[in-house]
């Protein structure tokens, strides 16, 4: 099993920056693939960006391309969310997540591993 817990989330005003950190403990070394995911209010939980564990294959959704960036630091088995230029669509829940499977990890039925979330709140 692998734990995830996310920390980082926050108020900010449009335009601001935040950083999110997930960090992994248990069978860390199972993980091919992490990523993050997000869930406002009334709307399905979305994909953001994710990232294989071993290696730097990244993908991005269109919404957040160019503003954030994932990142991980595998000595300290933690990943990260880089987010500068928010603006308040990017409020939500956000959700770090992995999976051991063979797979990119783009959509939220790909996921085997889940944290409780970090709430984002970009003030206008």
């Amino acid at each position: 099993q692998v734990q995830l817990v996310e920390s980082g989330g926050g108020l900010v005003q449009a335009g601001g920056s935040l950083r999110l950190s997930c960090a992994a403990s248990g069978r860390t070394f199972s993980i091919y693939n992490m990523g993050w995911f997000r869930q406002a209010p009334g709307k399905e939980r979305e994909f953001v960006a994710s990232i294989r564990w071993i290696g730097s294959s990244t993908v991005y959704a269109d919404s957040v391309k160019g503003r954030f960036t994932i990142s991980r630091d595998n000595n300290k088995n933690t990943l990260y969310l880089q987010m500068n230029s928010l603006n308040p669509e990017d409020t939500a829940v956000y959700y770090c997540a992995a999976t051991r499977r063979i797979v990119v990890l783009t959509t939220p039925a790909l996921a085997e591993f889940w944290g409780q979330g970090t709430q984002v709140t970009v003030s206008s």
